[in-house]
């Protein structure tokens, strides 16, 4: 049993593996990353300690069941595999805070994410999701979620019911139009680049945002349904007399 109650096989192009780390029955964490890993032993049940359990960068198309007997799980990561849906079973990981599930075959987030109720951050991005289920606002201490990557068209009316997110990242999305995220009290960043959006979502003060139109650079000013983009230091000086319609209020 090592000292530090951690094994590290990441890297070794294993295709199985080796049985006898499941007999380390008071690990704490184990790291499994970048193998060619398919299945997994029953005997991993015995793992009974296991808080962090590292799965990706393999080849896994389902997640191995015995998985979601390890109910001491804080952090998996799925990452990077070919996944298509995750078990009713992933229910049973109730202390579960952190789910990397990037770079999956994910077209739908699977509704059994919506039962993990400690879950406070979920990595979602580089699917093909183009939306989020209802459920999702029952995940009261969701704290981050990161979406990028994904075909989102619209931004996610799940995550306006959702106030204690604290930050939501829609980069490279296909956003046209974002609401208004002033409501939201515990946003802390957004971050929504890369979308072919005709606006910024408008925050609190002192939420950051990444993207266009954000705090570095103004949105645009529309004149005759044309938009046109105006540096700060290139704006006109008008004459004392001249009227102007009263600019929209900054984002």
């Amino acid at each position: 049993m090592p000292v530090d109650k951690m094994v590290d096989l990441s890297g070794r192009q294993m295709r199985r593996l080796p049985v006898h780390i499941c007999s380390f029955r008071e690990l704490v964490k184990l790291y499994l990353s970048d193998n060619n890993l398919n299945h997994l032993p029953p005997e991993l049940e015995q793992l009974q300690n296991l808080q962090i359990l590292a799965l990706d960068f393999n080849n896994f198309k389902a997640l191995p069941l015995v998985v979601c007997t390890l109910k001491q799980l804080c952090i998996l990561y799925l990452g990077n595999n070919k996944l298509c849906s995750l078990p009713l079973e992933l229910r049973l990981l109730q202390n579960l805070k952190t789910l990397w599930i990037e770079s999956n075959c994910l077209q739908y987030l699977p509704e059994v994410v919506c039962e993990l109720s400690l879950l406070k951050t979920l990595h979602a991005g580089s699917n093909a999701l183009r939306s989020l289920p209802a459920q999702l606002q029952c995940l009261q201490e969701l704290r981050t979620i990161w979406l990028s990557g994904n075909l989102l068209s619209e931004f996610p009316p799940v995550l306006l019911d959702m106030p204690f997110l604290e930050v939501i990242d829609v980069d490279r999305n296909s956003i046209r139009f974002f609401p208004s995220l002033a409501h939201l009290p515990g946003l802390k960043l957004v971050i929504y680049d890369h979308n072919p959006c005709r606006n910024a979502p408008k925050v609190a003060r002192g939420v950051r945002r990444v993207g266009r139109w954000s705090e570095e650079t103004p949105e645009p000013r529309k004149r005759s349904g044309a938009v046109i983009e105006i540096p700060l230091n290139e704006k006109p000086l008008l004459p004392p007399a001249a009227k102007t319609e009263p600019e929209a209020e900054p984002c």
